[in-house]
Parts: C-alpha cells; sequence; structure tokens
C-alpha cells in the first residue's frame, strides 16, 4: 500500500562523525552489548534463511571468492584486480554468472556470498553502503518471476519472525519495534515507480537505473517491504532475460525496504542462450571474449532460471533498526575508509 511520507531519515553529522572511528576502531566498538545484539539478531536471521530455504529443497554451494570474471552491472562501482597464477582475476562483487552454473548440477541452490565493491567514497554518506558485504544469493532452475517474488516473500517473513519470537531482548535492547511484514508484499512496475517520484519532483530517466536517492525517498512512502518490477532493458546486464511481449523490459525486480532503508535485493529470470547472451552483449558493450568459459558452458546447455540476492548487512541494519550499516559488520569496510 502507497501510504503518505513516512518523516525521512536522515544520516546525522554526530553519525556521520561516528562512522570513521567505529571503523577504525573496531576491536573496540565489537566489544560492547550493542554490538553483541546486532550480531546476535544477525546470526538469526542467517539461521532462519538456512532453515527456510533447506525445507524447500534448496542445496547450500560455497560461492567463489575470485574469478576470471564477475558481475560488470554494479552500477559504477569499481572491481578489485588480483594476480593469480600468471592471470589477473577479479573479487567477486556477485556470483550470478556461477549462480547459472550451478544450475547445470541441482535445480535449487543457494549461497552466503562475499563481495568487494569499491563504491565512490560519497556512498559513504548513505548509510546504506559497503565495499565488502555478504549477500545471500539464490537462484532456481525453470522458476519465473513471480515464482521467485514469491518465495522471496515467504523468507523475508520467516526471518523477520524468527527474529521477533527469537530475539525480544536484542530488539528492545536497540530500542527497535520490529513489524511482521504481510505474507505477500506490495508489487509497483518501474513506470509506476517513476510516476511517484516524478509526481515528488524526480525527473529520471526512463531507461536507467533508479538513482539511490530517489529509492530512498520512495521507500518513505510505503510502510511495508515492496517490489518494484518490470525494468527497462537498458538498466540491467546482459544476464537479464528481455520479455519477448515487451522487447524493452527485461524480467527483473528489485525488493525496497520501507522507511528510507531503500533497496535490498534485485534479481529476476537470466538469460541463459549463448545468442541472447552475446546479442545483450552487444548492446551493453560488454565483450563477449572476456567471458570465455562462461559463454562455453552457454553452448554446452544449462537450463533457464531465476533467482535473487539479499544484502545481509542491509537486512541486519532494516531489522536492527540501525542509522549505518558499518554496525552491520562484524569488520567493516566502508567506502573511502582504508
Amino acid at each position: 500500500m502507497v501510504l503518505e511520507p513516512i518523516p525521512r531519515r536522515r544520516l546525522s553529522s554526530e553519525v556521520a562523525k561516528d562512522v570513521e572511528s567505529g571503523v577504525r576502531f573496531r576491536y573496540r566498538s565489537i566489544r560492547t552489548p550493542r554490538a553483541r545484539a546486532i550480531l546476535q539478531v544477525q546470526h538469526q536471521i542467517s539461521r532462519a534463511c538456512r532453515r527456510f530455504l533447506d525445507s524447500k529443497g534448496f542445496m547450500e554451494v560455497l560461492a567463489p571468492i575470485i574469478g576470471p570474471v564477475t558481475d560488470p552491472g554494479i552500477r559504477g562501482a569499481g572491481t578489485v584486480v588480483v594476480p593469480f597464477y600468471g592471470k589477473m582475476y577479479v573479487l567477486m562483487t556477485s556470483m550470478i554468472l556461477y549462480k547459472q552454473m550451478a544450475m547445470a548440477s541441482y535445480p535449487r541452490v543457494y549461497s552466503f556470498s562475499p563481495n568487494v565493491r569499491l563504491e565512490p567514497s560519497a556512498s559513504k554518506s548513505t548509510g546504506r553502503h559497503l565495499a565488502e558485504f555478504y549477500q545471500l544469493d539464490l537462484e532456481m532452475a525453470n522458476t519465473s518471476c513471480d515464482e521467485v517474488m514469491a518465495l522471496g516473500d515467504r523468507l523475508l517473513y520467516e526471518a523477520i519472525n524468527s527474529v521477533h519470537k527469537e530475539c525480544k531482548t536484542q530488539l528492545e535492547q536497540l530500542g527497535r519495534t520490529l513489524h511482521l511484514p504481510p505474507r505477500h508484499l506490495p508489487r509497483i512496475t518501474f513506470t509506476e515507480a517513476l510516476k511517484i517520484l516524478a509526481d515528488e519532483g524526480f525527473d529520471l530517466d526512463p531507461k536507467a537505473e533508479i538513482p539511490w536517492i530517489a529509492e530512498h525517498h520512495l521507500s518513505l512512502f510505503f510502510n511495508t517491504p515492496f517490489w518494484i518490477t518490470d525494468y527497462p532493458y537498458t538498466s540491467r546486464g546482459f544476464f537479464y532475460l528481455v520479455d519477448d511481449d515487451r522487447p524493452g523490459v527485461v524480467r527483473s525486480m528489485d525488493l525496497l525496504l520501507p522507511e528510507g532503508y531503500g533497496e535490498i535485493s534485485s534479481g529476476g529470470e537470466r538469460e541463459y542462450t549463448v545468442e541472447g547472451v552475446t546479442r545483450r552483449m552487444r548492446e551493453t558493450g560488454d565483450d563477449p571474449q572476456k567471458y570465455g568459459w562462461y559463454i562455453d558452458m552457454l553452448e554446452e546447455g544449462i537450463p533457464p532460471s531465476a533467482g535473487f540476492g539479499i544484502g545481509m548487512e542491509r537486512l541486519t541494519r532494516y531489522i536492527c533498526g540501525i542509522p549505518h550499516i558499518w554496525e552491520c559488520s562484524p569488520f567493516p569496510k566502508v567506502p573511502g575508509i582504508p
């Protein structure tokens, strides 16, 4: 349900000053009851997610840390390149390509995958960006966006409900009143999202991703997590499937949190044919020769699939009601703070 805007959640100057101190002296702040409470909640979130996915027939796989290629569609963030036995490899920014590989072995997989993205230093002020973070990545073979969103609805409910039941003391200590989301989350289209934002004075490119500040503002209109669907194909990477019935739209979605916390998850249906991927690479400007093993894999055939990734620290931040995400990582790496 779209509501009147909730008061904007700002990062106060006092909190902003505490970020650098907290990151640099984490060996001190991690000793506090507050840090212990946040990490206990995060542990419960992970337990609940594993329990739910295991019950739905998923298999946990170990995520890669480095590889010859990674997800190129990371909103302008930089990658870390390292020498690896005579070749240059990159630290993972997302295991999306590797989840597709896993589909050749098992039809439902998940992983708590580490990622490194060199976000612009200015993103420190958003309160929701880390340079090193973990995603709960999952993928399902022969699945649609609708089906994977329905799974995401239930997964989010189970995680929040589990914390609500098992971490009452920690939530009270953090001053967080936690409300359970509906079992079926609202959905709006990308076009509808732009209309809401246009009415609020935002003049946005209808062919590009919604900027962070606009996502933040949009999420102030909701009192529950919600999905945005039907993104323009020009806003997404080559691995998203273009809708045959709507050539300018990809079968992709984002999950946003309310109260100004913004985007927590991206996903969708995957392009899985050589022809489709190379055509999309030509459109996005990616070089197929960089993706040798990936193209070879597609030539041998993999099933169609859909999935998403949820930022674990972002989910922890929302559930705990934390102003800045650095507190939601035991060993935080924040953009711009070496």
